[in-house]
């Protein structure tokens, strides 16, 4: 803007020239009066086209444009979209939109090229290596205060020396195994607040920390895999036994009813029930066609004794 200002100056200045050259005083011909009276109305025109370009500006969707007059930063940004304003400002758009800044083990993967996984050193004396995302946002209304005291590169100056300090400060509260496992969340909640405090007095946003990765030194995720491949295996012969004494009981079950049935049969046999089966079966083999020898008595149980020919 403050460009286009200057020029409208320098075409204003050549079309006075041009319009003094053309003073009916002048020993000029008639041509050249002519020629310097169009020169002269063109030159206003477009000093009045740079004029108007000059004093019209218009700020990119998801942005905000900070006003800077001979170097001081004003300190209302224009929200986006047309204004008209002081052809002297200069205008510098800042984005106000969401952004990521992710810091992985993964080469090309985060905004460092290689592994830029964050080191942690947790309260066993473990260092892991945490690979992390995290969604921020510059606030509209404090645009000017950030480019006036740290610039446009508060992602490298603010972002990640707070990501960075923040999940040092919250790893030594941990153990390496509860970091890694149980207590994920937790650590993660309060990294995530104590973020949201260092940005917020910095002019920015925190959306969202996402904890993409923990990687354990080897020989600990050595003894945490043998550690889960002892419980299986314990839960699995756990399910043995108790599939056993299932079967044991089951099986003891079984002979305590057989026992209790061939009580209930041994009582219910008794000496009168029993010679009264074997008369009634005495009498079917009597009055059956192929019997032909039939002999009562049982000296020793008194029981009858029947024997058939056929």
């Amino acid at each position: 803007m403050f460009t286009g200002f200057v020029l409208f100056l320098i075409i204003a200045v050549v079309a006075f020239i041009a319009r003094a050259r053309t003073s009916p005083t002048a020993n000029t011909r008639t041509d050249n009066h002519k020629i310097f009276g169009i020169i002269f109305r063109v030159a206003i025109g477009v000093a009045i086209v740079f004029l108007v370009l000059s004093t019209a500006t218009v700020v990119p969707a998801g942005n905000v444009g900070v006003q800077i007059l001979y170097g001081n930063v004003q300190p209302d940004a224009l929200e986006n979209g047309f204004h008209v304003i002081n052809p002297l400002y200069e205008i510098k758009p800042m984005d106000v939109r969401t952004q990521a800044y992710t810091m992985s083990a993964t080469h090309n993967e985060g905004q460092v090229k290689g592994d830029d996984a964050i080191e942690v050193l947790t309260s066993d004396g473990l260092t892991l290596k945490l690979e992390i995302t995290v969604q921020y946002r510059l606030l509209p209304s404090a645009a000017a205060m950030v480019y006036r005291t740290i610039g446009e590169d508060y992602t490298d100056k603010i972002v990640r020396p707070e990501i960075r300090s923040a999940l040092r400060d919250k790893a030594v509260n941990y153990v390496s195994t509860d970091l890694y496992s149980i207590k994920r969340e937790d650590f993660v909640t309060k990294v995530t607040a104590l973020l949201e405090e260092g940005f917020k007095k910095r002019g920015l946003v925190l959306e969202g920390m996402l904890l993409r990765d923990v990687s354990l030194p080897q020989s600990v995720q050595q003894s945490i895999n043998a550690k889960i491949s002892a419980q299986q295996d314990a839960q699995k012969m756990e399910f043995v036994l108790q599939k056993e004494k299932q079967e044991a009981d089951r099986k003891r079950i079984e002979a305590q009813g057989i026992q209790d049935f061939q009580k209930i049969v041994a009582q219910g046999l008794s000496r009168e029930i029993l010679e009264l089966k074997g008369i009634e079966a005495t009498q079917k083999l009597a009055e059956s066609p192929n019997a032909k020898i039939v002999v009562i008595g049982n000296p020793k149980n008194g029981l009858p004794l029947v024997l058939g020919q056929q």
